[in-house]
């Protein structure tokens, strides 16, 4: 995604959208109604589009809303979505308008009730006998299918289901148990193996119908609102008051907390990881896998939160910096279930494996000389947009340190892997672009208007000027294509990667509703609009909605498939071009050598024993995906294993008669930046990615035998070396023997 937050005040957008709201009685509740025709309003007259909520687009987001609560279309008929759009394809519209949502519970409260009787046929029909020798199939992906005519009909797909989702729980546990009979510590076998696939699926649809009842009405809103934002176009959405704040917490990469990540299961709230360095971290006694029973504020009478959704648990834990949390745990190595009460002080917690880190690469090049290359890695353009922190992160100010550090370890080149990097920040975009060019345009942007604007570097200084590559892949959005796609028109890097970026040239903000609804309520609860405003295009002119940013040199890779990218998503703004901007290519082009370090790179994937893996691997995903079907046949589900674990085992054997890799791997972090010495990481990564003979996963997998090798790294990495060596003294293709 992209955050935009120039000229986007509330006085802005509200002179952008001619809006003018009457002032509203103070509430202590939300109310729903207003809250829709707000959003709806802002929709109308704000989004980039500034289409109409007429006839059209009510069936739209009829369509749309049917779909985000019945995406796999087994619980709704047709008959149902018939009479839906009977009563308010064409009516919808001006309910929303005139603040009734009561359609939106209505159809909910009818998939709640087929959600409710479907899981009690579930429970029945567990109790039948399944043999699993039928040659039927179950499709894969229900997207492009029809409903189910009749309840009947429907019937029939979900016995299809059910059959297939014992069966895969029945291979999965076979597999598990195999693995853990040849185990000597049996402590250290998952509990969940003596778990009979009929009791995992009961608590399967169990926590379904959880989840489904406790949602409340103003949960069913945010649902219905979404499906309005997403009709216009697949960024604008609609947040709730939680979702607003993991948002907000997503951009920042902190949040005042104890640091715990937490998860639902079966009613508890439990612990599945504390942030390294958080308040729960450095007290010692919240434990992964304790569940937490109630929660109290410093004095306050404990509040049991048993059966309580994720998102007020959260709110509940969450608060003021320096406040005190007391926590009822029932500790995950007491099987009695004795409780025990924690006392956390809330502090600022600092999301810091997802910050920028780089590592230094010692290898010998192509004449034995000994190299470093560095390795920067970006999860996100993260930024404290309100900039209200006095810790407030910045992607350009961490990314400029650890360039810095990398400067002094005299590195040869470098590498800025974007990997899905979904976006952030359009400000931190143009701000890192100014990190390898001297000053000049870096994105255009175009408004809701027409009107047509330029964000430039004004930045002459250069924090590094060496041969730079860019990797990308088909999860590369937004402002990561906007970093790409500028250093590619300067001629400054070289783009590798997948054919494309995901596509995304679309600009957001983030419109807190409260600021336009005052006195809508008496605390904050009427979430926000994320609101595309704006189309980005490259300052060559094009862009880079749905087409991305092409790689100039490509990599085989399962993810690059028409199924991943702003094409396949609903709504999606189309490409045009404005035009282009005039650039310093003088003092910002570097000889590239593309054609070179294309035919180099080729000639070593073509021969590449991983690539040649990755090959087989997109075959047969892509082939998948065109079958979309699944036997039902255990005999056959069993061959496929078998299949499987055949070509594992032959992956296993062919890789361990691989040379072993001479790379020295050094880690360094935004922590390590005046550290005198860095640490050696080769060995500690080789240590936690190799897997004992028969271990198993946290996740229940039992195929722990194969190594993961990031053969798209390496290759990169050797691109990154001929660049290098070719920058120093050029040779061209028909020079190589």
């Amino acid at each position: 995604m992209i955050s935009f937050r120039a000229a986007t005040t509330f006085a802005t957008i509200s002179a952008i959208c001619g809006i003018t709201f009457t002032t509203l009685q103070a509430a202590s509740e939300p109310d729903n109604g207003q809250i829709a025709l707000t959003v709806a309003k802002l929709l109308e007259q704000g989004q980039y589009t500034q289409t109409k909520l007429d006839d059209a687009m009510s069936a739209k987001v009829l369509d749309r809303y049917i779909e985000d609560l019945d995406y796999a279309k087994l619980f709704f008929t047709e008959d149902d979505v018939a009479n839906f759009r009977k009563k308010y394809a064409t009516q919808l519209d001006d309910d929303i308008l005139l603040g009734n949502v009561e359609p939106a519970f209505e159809i909910y409260d009818l998939y709640k009730k087929r959600v409710t009787d479907r899981v009690a046929w579930v429970k029945k029909t567990l109790d039948e006998k399944f043999d699993f020798t039928s040659d039927q199939t179950v499709a894969l992906d229900r997207k492009e299918m029809s409903r189910p005519k009749s309840m009947e009909e429907a019937d029939a797909l979900w016995h299809k289901r059910i059959e297939n989702e014992l069966l895969t729980e029945m291979l999965g546990k076979d597999a598990i148990s195999k693995v853990a009979a040849g185990k000597d510590d049996v402590k250290s076998v998952p509990k969940d193996v003596a778990v009979t696939p009929v009791k995992a699926l009961t608590r399967r649809y169990d926590q379904i119908l959880r989840n489904i009842n406790e949602r409340d009405r103003n949960d069913q809103t945010e649902l219905f609102l979404n499906s309005l934002a997403t009709s216009y176009d697949p960024h604008s959405e609609y947040f709730g008051k939680s979702q607003q704040d993991s948002f907000n917490i997503q951009m920042k990469l902190s949040l005042v907390g104890i640091g715990a990540v937490l998860k639902s299961d079966e009613g508890y709230t439990k612990v599945s990881e504390l942030v390294a360095g958080g308040p729960a971290d450095r007290d010692g006694r919240l434990k992964v896998g304790d569940r937490i029973s109630a929660v109290a504020q410093d004095k306050d009478p404990l509040v049991d939160i048993v059966d309580m959704k994720l998102d007020k648990v959260v709110e509940k834990i969450r608060g003021k910096k320096g406040t005190t949390v007391r926590l009822q745990v029932i500790p995950a190595n007491n099987e009695g279930g004795q409780r025990k009460m924690i006392e956390i002080v809330r502090d600022e917690v600092q999301l810091k494996e997802k910050f920028a880190k780089a590592e230094i690469v010692e290898r010998p090049d192509a004449n034995g000389k000994m190299e470093r290359l560095g390795w920067i890695t970006l999860p996100s353009f993260y930024a404290d947009i309100s900039k209200k922190s006095k810790t407030s992160r910045s992607t350009t100010r961490d990314i400029a340190a650890l360039i810095k550090r990398l400067q002094k370890e005299n590195i040869d080149g470098l590498v800025v892997d974007l990997r899905k990097d979904g976006g952030g920040s359009l400000e931190e975009a143009v701000n890192l672009t100014g990190l390898f060019i001297t000053e000049g345009p870096v994105v255009q942007y175009q408004t809701v208007n027409g009107g047509k604007f330029v964000l430039d570097d004004k930045d002459p200084e250069v924090a590094y000027g060496g041969p730079l590559i860019v990797l990308t892949n088909k999860f590369s959005a937004s402002a990561s294509e906007i970093f790409a796609a500028a250093l590619q028109d300067y001629g400054r890097a070289v783009i590798v990667g997948d054919s494309s970026t995901f596509g995304k040239g679309t600009v957001q903000t983030m419109l807190d509703l409260n600021d336009f609804m005052p006195l809508l309520s008496q605390g904050d609860g009427a979430g926000a609009l994320k609101l595309t405003i704006q189309k980005f295009y490259r300052v060559s002119g094009g862009s880079t909605q749905l087409r991305g940013v092409s790689s100039d040199i490509q990599l085989p890779s399962i993810y690059d498939t028409p199924k991943v990218g702003e094409v396949a998503l609903e709504n999606p703004l189309p490409y045009d071009e404005i035009p282009a901007k005039k650039l310093d290519l003088a003092n910002n082009k570097h000889d590239l050598f593309i054609d070179e370090l294309k035919h180099r790179s080729g000639d070593r994937v073509v021969h590449d024993q991983e690539f040649k893996f990755a090959n087989e691997d997109i075959t047969r995903v892509r082939e998948q995906i065109q079958k979309n079907e699944l036997s039902l046949n255990e005999k056959a589900r069993r061959a496929l294993i078998a299949e499987d674990e055949a070509r594992k085992k032959t992956r296993v054997e062919i890789r361990a008669k691989m040379p072993a890799a001479t790379d020295k791997v050094y880690e360094l972090t935004l922590d390590d930046i005046d550290k005198p010495v860095l640490d050696l990481a080769s060995n500690k990564k080789n240590d936690k990615a190799k897997k004992k003979e028969g271990e198993i996963d946290e996740d229940g997998d039992a195929d722990g035998n194969e190594p993961t090798v990031d053969a798209v790294r390496s290759e990169t990495l050797n691109i990154l070396t001929d660049l290098v060596n070719l920058s120093k003294a050029p040779r061209t293709a028909s020079t190589i023997k």
